[in-house]
């Protein structure tokens, strides 16, 4: 397979400031294409590519974009809580993490994993983040979308701009949590998907763009942390849903997804013992931590930077 390049956005590993908020730029995607002015790793072609399950993966090098592994890249698929990184990204974008947020009772029934949210709850924008990208909470995601937008259709619509803006051609949002539709609470049905779609080669372009915000970084890979309204009355513990991180894997983030559409979704960012990072997503897997580690393990065997 020969490495083609995706992106020319570049993900940075300074913890403490955003890196410039531009758009990635797309090359049109050509598999007999070689692009021999871009420095990438050097691949060891005795080494036979991994067969795995998940119904679409990719591996990409951070630093220039290359794609070091592929399987069905642009196809859509289900994404599940992966949708969160666009929520996450709206929010950071558009409000201050101090700003305080009213939780609407309809935001505390979001089905499926919450924090239990109450309604009329007072709690920052700061904390709602922290719930959504550790604990993948619905009831937070929703809180923001509606904070953000008014409702969470009109949350949506911003959503779906921001795809456009960042080339995201194979994705569309129906709802700001992943939820399949058939989940949801009955507030919002959307007429047209059974859920939010995008292709491993899109999220890739997401993963890095959403990796360039500090509060990004400094979240994702926390396993576990305590948030409050801000009263202090209401306390919820959150557990990261990503297994990966007491694994023998150096990660760096990014965020896990499962619905009964998605099937188990992981985007992760890895990091070798020379510090190269690769970019990983799995859509539909039976496995997902367990197929990242034979990516991953793979594609640092097989690459040499």
């Amino acid at each position: 397979m020969i490495s083609t390049l995706i992106s020319i956005f570049t993900a940075g590993t300074l913890m403490t400031q955003d890196l410039p908020s531009i758009n990635p730029h797309i090359i049109s995607w050509n598999e007999n294409m070689l692009i021999e002015s871009v420095s990438g790793p050097k691949k060891n072609e005795k080494n036979i590519a991994p067969v795995i399950e998940a119904k679409a993966a990719i591996v990409v090098d951070m630093k220039n974009g290359l794609i070091l592994y592929e399987k069905n890249i642009h196809q859509p698929l289900y994404i599940a809580s992966l949708t969160k990184l666009m929520t996450a990204l709206i929010v950071l974008e558009e409000n201050d993490p101090s700003e305080v947020v009213t939780v609407s009772e309809n935001a505390s029934k979001t089905p499926g994993k919450k924090i239990w949210l109450a309604p009329d709850e007072k709690i920052t924008v700061e904390n709602l983040l922290y719930a959504s990208l550790i604990e993948s909470a619905n009831d937070a995601a929703t809180a923001l979308a509606e904070y953000n937008a008014g409702s969470a259709e009109s949350f949506v619509i911003k959503m779906n701009r921001k795809a456009e803006e960042l080339g995201l051609r194979s994705t569309t949002f129906v709802n700001p949590t992943g939820l399949d539709e058939g989940e949801d609470n009955g507030t919002f049905q959307s007429t047209i998907e059974d859920g939010n779609i995008s292709s491993v080669y899109d999220l890739t372009l997401l993963g890095k763009y959403v990796y360039g915000k500090s509060f990004i970084r400094r979240t994702v890979t926390k396993k576990e942390l305590e948030i409050a309204s801000t009263n202090e009355r209401l306390i919820h513990k959150l557990k990261n849903t990503n297994a990966l991180l007491d694994s023998y894997l150096t990660i760096l983030g990014l965020k896990t997804g499962t619905t009964d559409n998605a099937g188990e979704c992981l985007i992760a960012i890895i990091e070798n013992e020379k510090g190269n990072d690769i970019l990983t997503v799995v859509l539909g897997s039976p496995a997902r931590y367990n197929e990242t580690k034979i990516l991953a393990d793979w594609t640092l065997r097989t690459y040499k930077w």
